[in-house]
């Protein structure tokens, strides 16, 4: 299951972040996770859900924006909605594509939160 390497990855960022920042914890984060990048959404939750204990994540609230495939079609040029990497051209049946969007896979957002000072 390479989401848990992925979280594990995603928990790191968050750490040195609270750390250059001087901050706490992080109160929420948002994630793009294209449709085309190989990601399993259920096996990441269940991940995040194991991994993310008594880290700085454990209590940020979490978003993910899945992002769409779109590809342009190399023979006729047509921009068209990709679902995975064998899907054809609806217009000439080529599966020359190039890839546009949907292989996406970061951190968009990450918000701190700050200890209150006494």
């Amino acid at each position: 299951m390479h989401e848990l390497s992925i979280v594990k990855s995603i928990i790191e960022l968050a750490e040195n972040q609270v750390i250059e920042k001087g901050a706490s914890s992080v109160e929420s984060i948002e994630l793009e996770i294209g449709q085309l990048s190989g990601v399993d959404l259920d096996a990441l939750d269940f991940a995040w859900s194991c991994a993310v204990r008594n880290t700085v994540l454990q209590n940020a609230k979490r978003l993910i924006n899945q992002v769409h495939g779109l590809a342009r079609c190399q023979e006729c040029r047509l921009e068209f909605n990709m679902h995975t990497y064998y899907t054809n051209c609806p217009n000439c049946e080529s599966f020359f594509s190039e890839i546009l969007r949907g292989k996406e896979l970061r951190v968009k957002t990450l918000t701190v939160t700050y200890a209150a000072a006494i």
